[in-house]
């Protein structure tokens, strides 16, 4: 950059605070300021830059002219309103996820920014995952064949997550499909293209009915079905999440709701082995059978013709924290290379944030139509 780029903070939570840290990281920018109701929360940003300014109101924050993009990071129904002032005001948005707890106001967020050329985006930050990309590629060339069939299973923890707290208030955080499903909503995408909610069922919580702890939902993609099924209702020592894709030649599971580590059994060819060993370098992979000359064997009244059985097995659980970090980072990278050079291709944009939520407010409008 050319320029110093001068950024602050719109809710100051622990995850703002991790974010940021990471931020701050980055050459050519400088955290300038933070702005939360709680100015116990503000303060703490001074842990990460003791000379920033702490504002006494977003109005404050938005005046200050020396301030050239803001990060978002407070609770989902607040974002429609605190990034449209902040556009409004000709500075740059990065909110966290959702855009907005409606997709017209996302719609419009997205006109707005675009009217007066500034950068707005969600930190929809999966698609800079290295594993992640590898999927992707692995399906365009479809090296396990078609894609069938997947799930995303999520048993989320809620221990920190009392019954007081916004995520349980709709009118706050949108639902469990619009405040964390447009993470998975957008990965799906990014793989199998657009796709339509045919199903949605939410359960709430016995002895708690303003508390809607289990969501699931069905989407229908030209490549096939998948299901989302997503539940806080675990001890954090239990949280797990996991993704598979099944195919016609073999299947994908991924694990941790930011994919840390996959695991593949295939049939394969031995151009396809070599393929997968060059998507995932670091793999260990073990040949269940080997065969000299081609096997055989069909499936949906096709032949599959195959040299090799094997697993595969590439990433590890330690590298969680690491791996966050890194894709955060790389999402702030590529959005500051967009506000330098217009005709940079990100890898998010607005776009995704639009997609995402539309699929969240589909699968929460259905849902809530068995409970009318």
């Amino acid at each position: 950059m050319n320029k110093l780029l001068n950024f602050a903070v719109v809710g100051a939570g622990r995850f703002a605070h991790f974010a940021v840290t990471e931020f701050v990281k980055t050459q050519g920018v400088r955290f300038l300021g933070v702005y939360d109701e709680d100015e116990h929360n503000a303060n703490r940003m001074k842990e990460i830059d003791p000379s920033i300014t702490v504002f006494a109101s977003l109005e404050e924050l938005c005046k200050e002219p020396s301030i050239d993009l803001v990060y978002i990071a407070t609770p989902p129904n607040l974002h429609y309103p605190q990034s449209k002032m902040v556009l409004l005001a000709g500075k740059h948005v990065i909110c966290e996820k959702p855009a907005a707890t409606k997709l017209k106001h996302a719609i419009e967020l997205s006109e707005l920014a675009a009217k007066n050329h500034l950068l707005f985006v969600v930190n929809l930050m999966q698609r800079y995952n290295v594993l992640y990309e590898s999927v992707g590629e692995l399906i365009r060339k479809k090296i396990l064949g078609e894609f069938l069939h997947g799930y995303f299973e999520n048993y989320a923890s809620d221990e920190v997550l009392t019954e007081q707290h916004w995520f349980w208030d709709e009118e706050k955080s949108g639902g469990i499909f619009i405040e964390h499903g447009v993470h998975f909503f957008d990965m799906f995408s990014g793989w199998l293209g657009e796709g339509k909610v045919i199903a949605s069922q939410k359960v709430n919580r016995p002895l708690h009915s303003n508390v809607w702890d289990k969501v699931q939902a069905t989407v229908l993609y030209a490549k096939g079905l998948v299901n989302f099924y997503h539940a806080f209702d675990q001890p954090k020592i239990m949280d797990r999440q996991e993704m598979r894709l099944q195919f016609e030649k073999g299947e994908i599971t991924l694990y941790e709701w930011v994919p840390i580590r996959l695991k593949l059994t295939a049939l394969c060819s031995k151009l396809e082995l070599q393929l997968l060993r060059t998507l995932f370098a670091n793999a260990e992979v073990v040949l269940l059978e080997s065969h000299e000359s081609s096997k055989m064997v069909r499936g949906r009244f096709k032949e599959i013709h195959y040299q090799y059985k094997i697993k595969l097995d590439t990433g590890d659980a330690v590298q969680k924290q690491t791996l966050y970090k890194e894709l955060v980072t790389k999402m702030f990278k590529d959005q500051l290379e967009w506000i330098c050079n217009r005709n940079h291709i990100r890898k998010i944009d607005q776009n995704n944030a639009i997609q995402s939520l539309q699929l969240a407010e589909e699968s929460e409008q259905m849902a809530a139509k068995l409970y009318c």
